[in-house]
């Protein structure tokens, strides 16, 4: 949760600290089955705005998150949709998990 959160303040403030950036997507890969539903978005949410590329990191989030896709509220399946599609990264079976959930929530977004 730390490590999320690490990210998530340093890209609100939008601090150029790439090599944070760096040592975070590094130590955070081996915990994200420890992350809650929150933790996984605000990460790849963090690196989206600060615009770091961390394939290898959005490759496990997105491995981590289709198995747990339906414990994310509405906000976090967005968040974590909209970092992947910033920057880049085709995650197709996390797509199709996010679009099978939010179906029948649609009135919530």
């Amino acid at each position: 949760q730390g490590l999320g959160n690490t990210a998530w303040a340093f890209a609100k403030l939008g601090l150029d600290v790439r090599d944070l950036f760096d040592a975070l997507a590094t130590a955070a890969q081996p915990h994200l089955g420890e992350f809650n539903t929150q933790n996984l978005a605000n990460t790849v949410w963090a690196f989206a705005t600060a615009n770091v590329a961390a394939d290898r990191l959005f490759a496990a989030v997105a491995d981590t998150a289709v198995s747990r896709v339906d414990e994310f509220k509405t906000h976090e399946l967005v968040n974590t949709a909209w970092a992947f599609a910033k920057m880049g990264v085709a995650a197709p079976q996390l797509f199709d998990a996010i679009a099978d959930v939010a179906q029948p929530r649609l009135d919530e977004f």
